[in-house]
């Protein structure tokens, strides 16, 4: 493999990976910049996943799966915010019962609908989602430039999908009436109350976009980067994205360079752990690299990260 051909391959698996971590830390955003703590994101990954490989299976249509597993998402969202706007439930405690719960749920349906499988059969190709540009470089060729933009531009649509999420959320949080209540939910909600803004809908329509696009993130997984839903598939992605959303500080483009350079470490991941470098390191040691990764930014580079000041602070509507 020439440098470009390995340049490629970098630069293109790290759009791949850091495509789920890119749409579930999108959804982070909402949910926290409205004042709720979402740590449930790896449950409603999970469940997204298993929605998504199961609608693919069954009803072969990806985009309908991934209609499904973002609804999936946005249900669990729902649970975590009853429980913690409705009845002011510790956002921690719910987060982490979510991430029991949802997991719980996937496996359970998947054993009934499978046969006890706790996985779910391959998905066909033609069920997948397709990558956008594939007809353009089908007859491009294999060196130089035009191998090295096919490596790296060749894409799954869900690829763009999570670009155009980064900038439709930016657009949102700051171009937007709806996106500066959110805002002003979540640093002074009292403020906002006292100018008639409904401080409990602005958090149920956070934490609910939160979910559906940590299930979107999650069925990037089934439809894109594999070709099933399996236990243990998620594997901490979703603590991944939510510290990238920590690194970028709560703003949609810094979080965007943040998932990139976990994305990276993944693609380099399985770039070391590949037959051309040749080290013989141990598949477990590799696999440890980004989460090793996110041990590191969360101490050296977060101090002086600011979160919205009335993030996990219940809101009591007789606290005007």
């Amino acid at each position: 493999m020439d440098v470009l051909s390995i340049i490629g391959f970098l630069l293109g698996s790290t759009l791949m990976y850091a495509t789920p971590l890119i749409l579930v830390a999108m959804g982070a955003l909402y949910s926290e910049k409205s004042g709720i703590i979402n740590i449930g994101l790896e449950g409603m990954m999970y469940f997204g996943a298993f929605a998504a490989a199961a609608i693919a299976y069954f009803n072969g249509n990806a985009w309908i799966a991934l209609l499904g597993a973002g609804l999936g998402g946005a249900f669990f969202g729902l649970i975590h915010g009853f429980v913690c706007i409705k009845n002011y439930g510790n956002q921690v405690v719910s987060g982490i019962a979510i991430n029991f719960l949802a997991p719980g749920c996937a496996l359970y349906i998947s054993m009934m609908l499978f046969d006890g499988a706790t996985m779910t059969p391959a998905i066909p190709t033609e069920s997948k989602i397709p990558k956008l540009f594939n007809m353009l470089f089908l007859n491009s060729g294999d060196r130089g430039l035009a191998q090295l933009l096919k490596l790296i531009l060749n894409q799954y649509a869900i690829v763009y999908m999570a670009i155009l999420v980064v900038a439709i959320t930016w657009i949102i949080f700051y171009k937007t009436k709806f996106g500066l209540r959110i805002r002003a939910v979540g640093e002074h909600p009292k403020a906002a109350a006292t100018v008639g803004i409904n401080v409990q809908k602005i958090r149920y329509i956070g934490v609910c976009i939160s979910g559906f696009l940590a299930g979107i993130g999650g069925a990037a997984y089934p439809l894109a980067i594999v070709s099933n839903f399996r236990q243990g598939l998620i594997s901490g992605q979703g603590y991944i994205a939510l510290a990238a959303m920590i690194f970028g500080k709560w703003r949609p483009k810094e979080t965007l360079v943040a998932c990139l350079i976990f994305g990276f470490t993944k693609s380099l991941q399985i770039f070391i752990g590949g037959p051309l470098v040749g080290w013989n390191i141990s598949v477990d040691i590799l696999s440890m690299l980004p989460y090793i990764v996110t041990l590191i930014v969360l101490v050296v580079f977060v101090k002086d990260a600011t979160s919205p000041k009335a993030l996990g602070k219940p809101y009591k509507l007789d606290s005007r």
